[in-house]
């Protein structure tokens, strides 16, 4: 089996906000768009215009209907699931041929192709469903963080991001290295209370999440402003014109 290198002060992951997610899959795309061609592709799909379509997909959102009080106003939370980067993944000990790994130096769990020979435990040893098997390619494959774009110096500092962070169109998605308590990545989370998927597992997963803030119902609504009129008996001619066309 695998053994886990010391824990890192570099711990590189996702911070994402519950809150602001509009299940759009921006980000699944663009994580399948750039790892089809790059040092961890393809992403194989099988008949994907069929009746039971399949394929890798290292990023998925789900969306959920969330119970509220009666009067309250209907809610859904999108939820998106990548790989989690635990501190102590069961997925990488339980390989028998260390294909699947946790980098010391930034934390990142990744799988070795070459060695990956399918049997899948580490896919059952996963609570959190974020290991993919390409029935193509007959080995497990998973979310790198863009290991092969965060590291690229022929980018922009800016551009150095994961593919999803970089499509997420509501800054929902944040990336940064949570083993520093003085990053944006750390802090925010100190902010807004973010959580650990599944705790009791024990996993220490590095990737966190923003919890949805609480939704007004209509009788706590702000009242509702009302418009003023505006006194033109002294405008120009022009404005007095314009306000009788607009007013019609």
């Amino acid at each position: 089996m695998t053994t886990l290198p010391p824990p890192s002060p570099k711990k590189l992951g996702l911070v994402i906000d519950l809150d602001i997610c509009v299940g759009c899959h921006a980000c699944a795309v663009a994580c399948k768009e750039w790892n089809e061609g790059g040092q961890f592709g393809p992403l194989p799909d099988e008949d994907p215009y069929g009746k039971e379509p399949l394929g890798v997909w290292f990023n998925r959102v789900h969306s959920y209907e969330i119970d509220t009080p009666p009067g309250n106003a209907a809610m859904t939370v999108h939820f998106p699931r990548s790989c989690l980067h635990c501190e102590t993944p069961d997925c990488v000990t339980v390989c028998p041929t260390g294909a699947s790994y946790k980098r010391a130096e930034d934390g990142i769990v990744l799988v070795d192709a070459d060695k990956c020979i399918g049997c899948k435990l580490c896919s059952w040893a996963c609570p959190y469903g974020a290991r993919e098997y390409s029935q193509v390619r007959g080995v497990m494959q998973k979310c790198t963080l863009c290991v092969d774009r965060i590291y690229n110096e022929t980018f922009e500092e800016y551009d150095r991001q994961p593919a999803c962070v970089m499509a997420c169109p509501t800054r929902a998605r944040h990336f940064g290295d949570l083993g520093d308590p003085q990053s944006k990545v750390s802090k925010l989370v100190a902010e807004r209370d973010g959580y650990d998927l599944m705790p009791e597992m024990g996993y220490k997963p590095v990737n966190k999440y923003l919890p949805p803030r609480a939704r007004r119902d209509g009788a706590t609504a702000a009242p509702a402003v009302q418009a003023e009129s505006a006194d033109f008996t002294t405008a120009s001619p022009l404005l007095k014109w314009l306000d009788r066309v607009l007013s019609r």
